[in-house]
């Protein structure tokens, strides 16, 4: 099979990643095998080729928001059958014993593995998966569609919640790519009044257009106080005036895998008023369940744009340097 592999991180300039042929993996009795239609460009992807997480299993083929159908079924996997379309995400696989896999907390387990991390992802013809990490894809949407949601969705989705916002409130989004795009979706399906801050023109113009009451700079104070926030940039010089421009009393949640280094806090001008700091960590199975079932009742339509499975160091290129509005897809 052709597979978009990584010997070695480096910056994404200097095209690290190599168009191999690689064995088509075989199925262990618990997993499946998929035959990828489409695989997203997350900035995971992007923290991952360029070393900026740690322990990378090299060599490695990246990417975790796969969609495509099963071709073969392992002998304990039998919730899943030949032919079904499903989605590989971030989430491959738990200890399923510890004190968080037992308490609904998955996402924190200490002895996950990490799909396009950890081990081999989506930038490949075929991929594995065991089969109770897969996710069954709503008819409604295509291929193209459903990628983003597999990692951007379920990321905004689960920060949106431990944002702490309500119907009617307003939220505040920081930093407006893929993920970003996909939560002012869901939160005006909510209907909340979402403001947000944005480097990029570009990208502002595409928040204007899915419903942003107000559109600023990355660092600009919105006109109102906000009842939540996320930042999805990896900026940590966000965070200072994100608390401020919080209301008393609301939560900022930090959607990053990977941010850079937080400024020194004001605790009475950035802090104080119960203004409440989380990151966001992964997610569960049942995020991803909850995401794609809410997405398919709107529906979403994330913003994508296609690159073949060759020109990937181009798409995470772009991504880094936020050529593109929404959403980045390889195509097999």
């Amino acid at each position: 099979m052709k597979a978009m592999v990584i010997e070695e991180t480096n910056e994404v300039s200097t095209n690290p990643l190599r168009l191999q042929d690689r064995p088509i993996p075989v199925p262990k009795t618990d997993q499946i095998l998929v035959k990828i239609h489409v695989c997203g460009v997350c900035r995971t992807d992007l923290h991952v080729v360029e070393g900026e997480l740690p322990d990378i299993a090299l060599p490695l083929i990246p990417g975790h928001q796969a969609v495509g159908t099963v071709v073969q079924v392992g002998s304990e996997a039998s919730e899943i059958k030949e032919g079904d379309r499903v989605g590989i995400a971030w989430l491959q696989g738990t200890c399923g014993r510890c004190e968080f896999c037992t308490t609904g907390r998955e996402n924190l387990c200490l002895h996950a593995k990490f799909t396009g991390y950890q081990v081999d992802g989506g930038y490949a013809e075929y991929a594995v998966v065991p089969a109770r990490f897969a996710y069954p894809i709503p008819p409604i949407f295509s291929d193209e569609d459903a990628a983003p949601l597999l990692c951007a969705g379920i990321i905004g989705y689960r920060a949106l919640r431990l944002s702490g916002i309500k119907p009617g409130q307003r939220l505040g989004l920081y930093g407006f790519g893929a993920s970003a795009h996909i939560a002012i979706q869901i939160a005006r399906y909510w209907g909340c009044q979402v403001y947000v801050s944005s480097l990029k023109r570009e990208h502002q113009e595409l928040a204007k257009q899915l419903g942003a009451v107000w559109v600023g700079g990355a660092t600009e104070m919105p006109p109102d106080k906000l009842h939540g926030s996320i930042i999805f940039a990896p900026a940590g010089e966000l965070v200072p005036p994100a608390l401020r421009a919080l209301d008393r009393g609301g939560t900022l949640a930090l959607a990053g895998i990977h941010m850079s280094p937080i400024p020194a806090l004001d605790y009475d001008r950035d802090v104080f008023g119960e203004r409440v700091i989380r990151s966001v960590t992964a997610n569960t199975r049942q995020d991803g369940i909850d995401l794609l079932r809410e997405a398919a009742a709107i529906p979403i339509k994330p913003h994508t744009v296609r690159f073949p499975l060759e020109e990937a160091n181009r798409a995470l290129q772009e991504l880094k340097a936020g050529a593109f509005q929404g959403a980045a897809v390889l195509t097999m």
